[in-house]
């Protein structure tokens, strides 16, 4: 193999290791996109983590993620909270009822 493609072999292999390590930037439930926030589920229900923590629920954000019936139980909890109101209408359709 010539050394020119050992580089750029292995500066391909860089550029893709350093992609696979962007993380999602969140802030107060919208997602960072190409410069502008936009609210998307996964940023919402890292608040709904949030704010249940504030609460005292020891649910984390990957229950939360994968067991809808933990961010039911969840959202029963804290639904009520401005924060994540509208996040929590679509796991209890409930209306103006109590959770």
């Amino acid at each position: 193999m010539k050394p020119s493609a050992l580089l750029l072999a292995i500066a391909t292999v860089a550029g893709s290791t350093l992609e696979a390590e962007a993380a999602i930037t969140c802030r107060n439930g919208a997602q960072l996109v190409s410069g502008s926030y936009i609210i998307t589920p996964y940023c919402q229900d890292k608040l709904l983590a949030q704010v249940a923590r504030q609460y005292g629920s020891r649910a984390s954000f990957a229950q939360i993620r994968d067991n809808p019936n933990i961010k039911r139980h969840v959202c029963r909890l804290v639904g009520r909270d401005i924060r994540v109101f509208e996040n929590c209408i679509t796991v209890n359709p409930n209306g103006r009822r109590a959770y």
